[in-house]
């Protein structure tokens, strides 16, 4: 099991699987709704399975392959030197109290979202949104900014030892997990930013 990202869901769906399109279309549109209540004018553009396909993204990696590119994110913002994960317990208890940390500063796109549901969306907004329960929004109500999540990659990048965008450009090593996920999540970035489409976590 993992983490699956797409972008363009709809209009794939309208071709493929009916009533997933119903179900997201529903989804979106309490997405849309709630951040309206919020003063964010977003819609999830309409598909039509007729067009051209838009610029979209189907893409995935397993979970702890974000909570790793988190953990570079937090070490990163504090200024403190990015080293490989460690293995074992003890580490990972160690990377979810950083993350934790950094979390409660409720700034980073990236690190406050869910690990495996929930939205970024093609608007650039400050800090991350915390739409109330009700709303019915996936990810526990947490929706970033596409903006703000590519300038995060962004900054990750050096630490990681990223020079280009292109999926080929992965060197491996200590890093390798880090990049792969970094890599997916840009990939998804650009095609939300040309289609207006949301990055969705499912």
């Amino acid at each position: 099991m993992g983490l699956s990202i797409s972008v363009g869901l709809l209009h794939d769906q309208a071709r493929n699987d009916p009533e997933g399109f119903e179900h997201h279309r529903r989804a979106f549109e309490r997405l849309g709704a709630a951040l309206a209540a919020e003063g964010i004018d977003w819609q999830e553009p309409p598909a039509d399975p007729a067009a051209p396909q838009d610029p979209a993204f189907s893409g995935g990696f397993p979970y702890h392959y974000v909570t790793r590119l988190r953990r570079v994110l937090a070490l990163t913002g504090r200024g403190e030197p990015v080293t490989p994960a460690e293995d074992g317990a003890a580490a990972r208890e160690r990377e979810r109290e950083l993350i934790q940390d950094e979390a409660s500063r409720f700034a980073s796109h990236l690190i406050c979202h869910a690990d495996n549901a929930g939205y970024y969306v093609p608007v650039d907004f400050a800090d991350p949104l915390f739409l109330p329960a009700e709303a019915g929004v996936a990810g526990a109500g947490m929706v970033g900014s596409t903006q703000r999540l590519l300038h995060e990659l962004t900054t990750v990048a050096p630490a990681l030892g990223i020079t280009g965008a292109e999926p080929g450009g992965v060197p491996g090593g200590p890093f390798e997990s880090e990049q792969y996920a970094w890599h997916q999540l840009h990939r998804a970035c650009l095609a939300s930013l040309a289609g207006g489409h949301a990055i969705v976590f499912h």
